[in-house]
């Protein structure tokens, strides 16, 4: 069985990124911690919410990477002498990531009451119409 790509259609010229793109986001996980929400928050404008109880400001890094918004957090290591009866509170580190079309930025990030917001928004670009000459050979 033959495997058709994006790449080979004569009509997508350039797509072929659209292919890495989707076996990337296959491959970054399916791990449910920390949960999270996708939502619309407004016609071109979208808020993801992480659920961090336990996590400081300084325990979490939002970056930016080929179109990709990591997010990471690691809990400092514990030096007291607690001792758990029970702990269900998780204090892993995660990395949990999103890829993003093109056009689509952070506008913002905020943490309160254990959720981390950030927001999105999408930026359409001004339609092009371009006149291209043609050269004589």
């Amino acid at each position: 069985m033959t495997k058709l790509s994006f790449g080979a259609h004569p009509y997508l010229l350039g797509f072929d990124q659209l292919e890495r793109l989707v076996e990337r986001t296959a491959k970054s996980g399916s791990d449910a911690y920390p949960p999270y929400n996708i939502e619309q928050s407004g016609p071109d404008a979208f808020r993801i919410t992480l659920a961090v109880a336990g996590f400081a400001e300084n325990d979490l890094a939002i970056t930016m990477e080929d179109r990709a918004l990591v997010i990471r957090g690691r809990q400092a290591d514990d030096q007291g002498e607690r001792i758990f009866l029970h702990r269900g509170i998780a204090a892993r580190a995660f990395q949990r990531s999103f890829v993003l079309a093109d056009g689509v930025e952070v506008a913002g990030a905020g943490l309160e009451n254990g959720l981390l917001h950030i927001d999105l928004r999408r930026s359409m670009p001004e339609p092009v119409v371009q006149t291209i000459p043609i050269r004589r050979s």
